[in-house]
């Protein structure tokens, strides 16, 4: 790494001779394989953005020009170029760096990302910024061909094309989302790419550009030469950006010049450049999904599957639970916006491709394409993160529950996710769930209770979201059957003393050995809305004090809905909450995580002793019910 390691910032980088620029960016690819393979991360888009990240840097004049990666899964060589090489074995660790752009890390950082498509409408709004300041800087918008299925992309290009601003978007075409891409749009961009073309314009990309003519006439003789062949350029054109491309984004003879050029123009530039994600290691090459986001493991070797097979993750389960309710039920259809894997359909596309969408990273579009198919009498099962379920809130409020539409949502990532951190975290669903008229809430603690809510989601005419966490649970065995658990009711599952614990999910398991030691009781509420009020009720008369747990901002949530429904009642109870603090949770390790939030059992027990301690015990009071 003799290059790599003199370049200390981007300045370092702008003072090489660009003939040893290849040799930096050989550098860079092999120190992101070794440095992936020991901390685990993203890697398969960070090996297919190295030349690209290279170029950037050394053209434009960051931090003073703004770069604004989309999603930000791809910005390892952007973190090493940019004063953070010696940090990267800390990547996605707690204290360490984020696996995402940070704005509180780096100055190079403009805009803290890792949802998609948002890069445009950032940077055109650094670009109108710097206008109104009168400051003469660059903005650039990087973004996947994934992320272009996003209608926020679209909206920002339909805003930019008329801004009188410098503003380059730059068009990452991998031809690989997380999942593989679909829709007209990848369709389209596919056909511009294959056969002969390609080749035409990695030779364009070549000998054209590389002289450095003045762009306007080498638009013009783009035009002559290759557009009549290729019409693309004019889906963007029409949006008023004046399109370059499509380039080979690992040739830095072709991506450098053209960047320069580019840097000449005044108004929005489109630059579409083609990527191979994985590029450089032949397994990632090969299997890009698998090489998204491996953990550990040695280059020479590649991933290796485990000897023993560990336990059944919560969507793994789901995805079993789907495949089996379909073949039970032909009005059951699945949906994801671009998580085919992530969220465990990949065996119900195989079994069931005529009844499974994917409709690309469009969750807005998810939410009222499943309004659509459930106003026909179908059963759409909408497989989504709970974090990307806020970006379609409206379509939920209003095309779904206000139309009372029996569309279940399997919420995976629940609470808290580690690596990838506060922008993955699922931590506010029961709050902003909870107060949506005809939604209900289920919150399994176990996979076989996953299982049977999932069913009990299912049999409702009604709106229902089912919550549930990353990874695998304790292990629960599953049940072959299909039998839904009661709709709004929690079970006691240990009786104890003086104190009772209402759990909501899987920190039931916590709470159970918390109690052991407490002699408390312990209730599985398993639903966050209706909640089980009867059962409350008795508990309440039976117990001198009450407790709270759930792994979920606790602001508005579970816990929230106790003290509403005891409020209800006018039953008075000394009342504690345990759940997620009123902070954004940085990346780490998950059981550490929820530790420091006092989740696990030990913090649990420390918290019900320090609120209910001996010298300030809770006063028995006759329970009283407030009839209404």
């Amino acid at each position: 790494m003799t290059l790599l390691s003199t370049i200390n910032d981007p300045a370092d980088l702008r003072r090489l001779p660009r003939a040893q620029l290849r040799e930096l960016a050989d550098e860079l690819r092999a120190f992101v394989l070794d440095s992936v393979s020991r901390t685990g991360g993203h890697l398969s888009s960070n090996l297919g953005t190295v030349e690209l990240t290279v170029a950037l840097h050394y053209v434009f004049n960051t931090p003073h020009d703004r770069l604004v990666w989309d999603v930000g899964h791809q910005t390892y060589p952007h973190k090493i170029l940019t004063g953070r090489r010696d940090r990267m074995g800390t990547l996605r660790q707690l204290g360490g760096l984020s696996g995402f752009p940070q704005r509180a890390e780096s100055e190079y950082d403009t805009f803290g990302t890792a949802h998609s498509s948002t890069s445009i409408s950032a940077a055109l709004g650094m670009a109108l910024g710097a206008r109104h300041k009168g400051e003469d800087r660059h903005a650039v918008a990087i973004i996947g061909d994934g992320a272009m299925s996003a209608g926020m992309a679209f909206e920002a290009l339909n805003n930019a094309g008329v801004a009188d601003c410098n503003l380059l978007v730059i068009l990452n075409d991998n031809d690989m989302s997380i999942s593989p891409p679909v829709g007209a749009l990848n369709r389209y961009l596919a056909q511009l790419m294959s056969g002969q073309f390609y080749a035409a314009a990695k030779n364009v990309g070549k000998s054209v550009l590389k002289p450095v003519p003045p762009l306007f006439e080498l638009a013009k003789r783009f035009e002559q030469q290759a557009k009549g062949m290729v019409v693309p350029a004019t889906l963007f054109e029409k949006f008023g950006f004046n399109y370059i491309g499509p380039i080979d984004g690992h040739d830095l003879d072709s991506l450098i010049p053209t960047l320069e050029n580019i840097k000449q123009l005044r108004g929005p530039q489109f630059l579409h450049v083609v990527t191979r994600k994985g590029q450089g290691y032949k397994l990632a090459e090969a299997d890009p999904v698998a090489y998204h986001g491996p953990g550990k493991f040695d280059p020479a070797v590649g991933l290796i599957k485990p000897a023993t097979p560990p336990k059944p993750t919560f969507t793994q389960v789901f995805g079993q639970w789907l495949c089996d309710m379909a073949a039970q039920d032909p009005r059951l259809v699945g949906i994801t916006p671009a998580m085919r894997e992530g969220s465990g359909l990949v065996e119900f596309e195989r079994r069931f491709p005529g009844r499974y969408f994917d409709v690309g990273i469009a969750e807005q579009h998810a939410v009222t394409f499943a309004a659509g198919l459930a106003c026909e009498g179908l059963k759409p099962v909408v497989a989504i993160y709970s974090t990307f379920l806020q970006r379609g809130y409206d379509q939920l409020i209003h095309d779904v529950a206000l139309q009372n539409l029996p569309v279940v949502f399997a919420l995976d990532r629940a609470g808290l996710v580690g690596a990838d951190g506060a922008t993955h975290a699922g931590a506010y669903d029961i709050p902003y769930l909870r107060c949506i008229p005809q939604v209900s809430i289920a919150c399994p603690a176990d996979e076989n209770e996953c299982r049977g809510l999932l069913s009990s989601a299912f049999a409702q005419s009604h709106p229902v979201a089912v919550r549930y966490p990353r990874g695998a649970g304790v292990g629960t065995p599953l049940s072959p059957d299909l039998v839904p658990l009661p709709f709004g009711k929690g079970e006691l599952r240990r009786e104890g003393k003086g104190i009772a614990i209402l759990a909501f999910g899987t920190l039931l398991y916590p709470a159970l050995e918390a109690a052991e030691r407490l002699d408390a009781t312990v209730v599985n509420m398993r639903w966050a809305k209706p909640l089980d009020v009867e059962l409350l009720l008795q508990v309440a008369a039976r117990h001198e004090a009450l407790v709270t747990v759930e792994e979920g901002a606790i602001m508005g949530g579970a816990g929230s809905a106790v003290a509403e429904a005891l409020n209800a009642a006018g039953v008075t109870r000394p009342l504690l909450h345990l759940g997620l603090a009123d902070e954004f949770i940085e990346h780490g390790d998950p059981a550490r995580l929820l530790a420091m939030q006092g989740l696990d059992a030990a913090g649990i027990e420390s918290s019900v002793r320090a609120r209910f301690s001996p010298h300030d015990a809770p006063v028995r009071t006759p329970l009283k019910v407030v009839q209404s």
